[in-house]
């Protein structure tokens, strides 16, 4: 009896942060996961996962001066899957307030912006997923319990498939097209976070 297929994920190295986190749990749920920046085995996976800790400014100079802003945008061009993680989410858009005059890939349209004035920033706790409107991604966590570390999020359009309430509704997460981003921490999520991967792995399964 066949076992079943095991999707390739590319995790984008690009020197920045805990990245094996995120390729460690892909792995948990059944994807063959490489941390990577040859853009051999990137061409060749079924889909693609952008981590992120720190600031957007650092995060995109890292991101172009390995070459892998080029990867993401061919492969999203081309349709593949692919994941951004929190600061990785925020480098999605057009551009943030944390780094003006620094452009994002954007892969999803909008701005970045500072959590509202009156609020602790960041945001260092769990909180709970309001899902605006299904999601494969988003299979069986509405109301769901996450991690979060940040002090910017992504103005709320119509790419916000999730929100938390943080002084307010904040995009949590967005999606476009086979483009998706999760501002918290799947990978310190626990069990929450798994089945978010999961979820991931199995679109890709499905492909």
């Amino acid at each position: 009896m066949n076992e079943p297929r095991r999707p390739l994920v590319a995790v984008l190295d690009y020197g920045i942060g805990n990245l094996r986190s995120a390729q460690k749990g892909l792995e948990r749920v059944g994807a063959e996961a490489h941390l990577t920046a040859e853009p051999e085995l990137i061409r060749r996976a079924d889909g693609l996962v952008l981590p992120g800790v720190g600031a957007f400014g650092p995060c995109m100079a890292a991101l172009e001066a390995a070459g892998l802003d080029v990867e993401a945008r061919r492969a999203t061009s081309a349709g593949v899957p692919f994941l951004g993680i929190c600061i990785g989410m925020q480098m999605l858009f057009e551009g943030s307030e944390e780094a003006p005059g620094r452009a994002g890939l954007g892969l999803l349209a909008g701005q970045v912006r500072r959590l509202p004035d009156g609020l602790k920033r960041p945001q260092m706790q769990w909180n709970q997923l309001n899902v605006q409107r299904p999601d494969p991604l988003l299979a069986g966590l509405d109301g769901a319990w996450v991690y979060f570390v940040h002090s910017y999020a992504p103005e709320r359009s119509e790419t916000t498939v999730a929100t938390c309430d943080y002084g307010g509704p904040v995009t949590a997460v967005a999606a476009s097209g086979a483009v998706r981003g999760v501002q918290f921490h799947p990978e310190k999520s626990g069990a929450e976070g798994l089945r978010l991967l999961a979820n991931f792995v199995a679109m890709l399964a499905a492909r």
